[in-house]
Parts: C-alpha cells; structure tokens; sequence
C-alpha cells in the first residue's frame, strides 16, 4: 500500500514546515518539500498539521474482567480517535495480569481488533496483593513493563527485589506513588513520600523506574533531583493535571492539584524533566462513578486538553508537545514511531488546531463517558489517524 500526503504542515519533536510524506508499505519512505507524483492514492492536507501519532503509557482498558466498563475494541476506536496508536495497558484487570498466559490472551485480541498497538502490564507483586513476585522469573517478550498502578507497593523490601528483578531482564517499573496508610488522610503527602522512597530504590538497585502520573510541586522536585543525580528515571504526568485544579468536584487518583503544583509541572515539561504525557485513561459507568471509582476517561481529549493548556497558553510550541507525547513515550517503549523521518512505522495523526468545539462525551468511542470537561471549549481536534499509513479514525465517519 501506498501514499501520499501533501501540502501538510509537518511538526514533530524537531521539525516544523511545509511538506509532503511517501508512505510504502506501512514505513515513511520520504520527506520533503514537493516530492513528486508516485502513482498512489494522494493526501491532500493544506492548512493542516500532520504529526506521528501518540503514544500513551499508561491506559485501562478493562479486559479481562470488567468489560463493562471498557474492551479491547471499544478501548483502540478511543485510542484511535484520540490519535493514539499504540497504548500501555495496565495489569488490575480482574484476574490481575499476572502471567504470561492472560498478556498472550490481551495481545492476540489486540491483533484481531487491529487497530492501535499495546503492550501488556505485567503486575509487580503476584495478583496484585503485595505480597511475593515469584511470578516475575517468567515474564518474558512482548512485555516491557510492569506496574501495580491503582495500588501501588506498600512494602520497601518487595519494591527494591522487584527492581533488581527489572534491572536483570529490562524492564521498566511503573510507580503508582501512593502511601495508602495515609492517602485517606493527606494524599499529597502519601504521593511525596513514595515518590521519595521509589526514588531511593532506583538509586540502589539501577532499574529503570518510571513514575506514573505526577501531580504534585515537590514530587516534580524530587524527581528533577534524581535525574540532576543521574538516575534512571523517567516520569509522566497527565493531561488533566494540567488543565484543571482542585476547584473541581470530580474523583480522580491522584486529586486535582493547586495552581502552584500546575505551574511547577509546566516549569519541568519546559525543563525536559516531564517525559511523557500520559492519560491514566480510566473509563468507568456512570453507576460506578456516582459509587466513588476514581478516574476519567482521558484518551479522547489529551490532545485538546494539553493543545489548550500548553501550546495555546503560549507555554511550550507543538514541537514540545509532540516530543512528549509521541517521541518520548515511544522511546521508552522501545518503539520505532514517535517522529516523522525516513524509516519511521507510519503512525500519523492529522490534527486542526484552529478548530475550538466543545467537549461531548457522548460522542466518544469509548464505554466510559465519565469526564468532569464536557461542555468545556477546547483547541485541537484530531481528524484523522494513521496505522502504518492505514486510517484507523476518521471524524467524518462518526
């Protein structure tokens, strides 16, 4: 399959111009200015921008176990309409993802869905109950992470043996940073100490240690430090922790922050210090939420969120947002997409930042509508989305 895509402003993590993209194949065979005619199915995209798809490392899309909430095909259409296409999937499924056998069963739904790319969770301790991580002798390929996001690891002892365990078979390990003997009470302070005890054990055991969604000024200090230090640790943080504040009634976990901790947030995406955004993209029914399940539904509005908060704000440029949410990701995965050169998969999504509309949960792809921004008025909305140079979404189609 070929084509090929014209006229396009084309912005990655360090390009920014007018242009056009030969795909063959599935793979970017050429970049420039007026590349000529190749006999293929052609892509007209002036006056709108062309970026590498996202990438997104930490999402929930509930099977096994609790597809009432959320699938593997209803999760990839929201991927996709979000502009994603490739996703992280996290382990607290129901049974938690504990075994070579339930990352097999993901991934071969993933492939017959075929929509977006995922990797599968393997859980940090067994079951997800804290207690041994036996299991970890016979994680092998495709997994490339392992978390206990939703939880987390109460024990210090457990969380070093299980980075030493990473550290041996190149792994990354996911930090969900909460102290849940005192999250009830001060969850700012439950998220900083264990920040700072994860921290620690990176720098004894050497593991890669990826904190997942960072919400707080001196978590963001923390990590700034440890990576001053040379430590190998990457961090996220989400969209919603950077659009809203705690003035806003709604459950997630973390909980919405001051504006001191979203302004120091911004300082460190500035700084190179934030990695990645990453949606912790948590659909839920409406019964559940009125229950008090924590979460959003995220993956359909990072981009506007982040376009809103960031760019439009005059914060950081697209090329900086596209570094955080498709280059960086994409290479903590180990993943050959993230940026639009020669040789690159062609994962692409087509973006129309002039377009401001109002957030309408009802129109997502996804089971869960559960989002505290519907109504809100946003910039940025994604259009179309490639996979290896195949549309996966397109908005005319809704």
């Amino acid at each position: 399959m070929e084509l090929l895509i014209k006229n396009a402003r084309i912005v990655d993590h360090a390009q920014d111009f007018i242009g056009d993209i030969y795909i063959k194949d599935g793979i970017i065979n050429e970049v420039g200015r007026d590349i000529s005619e190749k006999g293929c199915r052609v892509f007209d995209a002036l006056g709108i921008v062309v970026m590498p798809a996202f990438t997104d490392l930490h999402v929930h899309f509930r099977e096994p176990g609790f597809t009432y909430k959320e699938d593997i095909e209803s999760g990839s259409r929201a991927a996709a309409r979000g502009g994603y296409t490739t996703v992280n999937l996290m382990a607290n499924t129901n049974p938690p993802c504990s075994s070579m056998d339930i990352v097999n069963q993901v991934m071969e739904r993933v492939g017959s869905v075929g929509l977006v790319d995922a990797f599968q969770c393997v859980s940090i301790t067994s079951g997800m109950q804290g207690d041994e991580i036996s299991h970890l002798d016979l994680i092998t390929e495709p997994v490339k992470c392992l978390s206990d996001d939703g939880k987390g690891v109460a024990s210090s002892g457990l969380m070093l043996k299980a980075m030493q365990k990473c550290k041996e078979k190149g792994l990354v390990i996911m930090s969900h940073a909460e102290d849940a003997s005192i999250s009830k009470d001060d969850y700012r302070l439950a998220e900083n100490l264990m920040t700072w005890r994860d921290l620690q054990l990176c720098r004894e055991s050497g593991a890669h240690l990826h904190m997942c969604h960072v919400s707080t000024k001196e978590a963001i200090d923390y990590i700034t430090q440890a990576k001053l230090e040379g430590l190998n640790v990457t961090c996220e943080v989400a969209p919603h922790h950077i659009y809203a504040t705690d003035s806003l009634d709604y459950k997630v976990n973390p909980p919405f922050r001051k504006m001191s901790d979203i302004e120091a947030i911004i300082a460190a995406i500035k700084l190179g210090i934030v990695d990645a955004i990453a949606t912790d993209h948590a659909p839920h029914t409406s019964e559940d939420k009125r229950q008090g399940a924590p979460g959003i539904s995220g993956i359909e509005t990072s981009f506007p969120l982040c376009y809103t908060s960031l760019v439009k704000k005059g914060h950081i440029d697209l090329c900086k947002l596209s570094d955080i949410m498709s280059r960086r990701p994409a290479e903590i995965l180990g993943i050959n997409k993230g940026r639009i050169g020669v040789g690159c998969e062609a994962d692409l999504v087509i973006v129309d930042i002039e377009d401001c509309y109002e957030i309408d949960p009802q129109k997502f792809a996804s089971k869960g509508k559960n989002t505290p921004f519907a109504g809100d008025k946003v910039y940025g909305k994604v259009l179309i989305t490639f996979k290896s140079g195949r549309i996966v979404y397109d908005y005319k189609d809704e």
